[in-house]
């Protein structure tokens, strides 16, 4: 994200998100994890440059994990099979779970306030509910495809 692109989306709020509710309502797995990574991306320059405290520990954890989450979800749109696109999305879980503990970290050790931890934490629980639900179907799937 260049900066000037990180001041247009100030009038928005720093850790806003891209999309408005409605459009997350009827939004891909793409799309809400590309949305919640540009957050993530956002986040992690307010902890480490523009926020009271200067955090680089936890922001570099959560910047790692909750971009990867759409770097994942990215690469399972190339995967070679059911079993490659099912460990895509299981690694996309995995570090969605992974962000959820740094976002609690921060919120519980006072740098993220309620009102932008709850934030982040509806869009990483909506993504983690969606993985969740899609790993389980491609789960279902491969074992069906074996008893035939």
């Amino acid at each position: 994200m260049h900066r000037k692109q990180l001041t247009v989306n100030q009038k928005r709020g720093k850790l806003a998100p891209l999309m408005n509710e409605e459009a997350k309502a009827t939004a891909s797995i793409h799309e809400l994890s590309y949305d919640f990574a540009c957050r993530i991306t956002r986040l992690f320059l307010y902890l480490t440059e523009d926020g009271e405290y200067k955090e680089f520990v936890i922001s570099k954890q959560i910047y790692r994990s909750g971009t990867s989450v759409g770097a994942n979800v990215r690469e399972s749109r190339h995967a070679q099979s059911d079993a490659d696109f099912l460990s895509k999305m299981s690694i996309a879980y995995k570090e969605a779970d992974e962000t959820d503990y740094w976002l609690n970290l921060l919120h519980d050790n006072g740098y993220l306030n309620d009102e932008q931890f709850h934030s982040l934490n509806i869009d990483n629980d909506r993504i983690l509910k969606i993985l969740t639900s899609i790993v389980k179907t491609m789960k279902q799937k491969i074992e069906d495809a074996k008893k035939k």
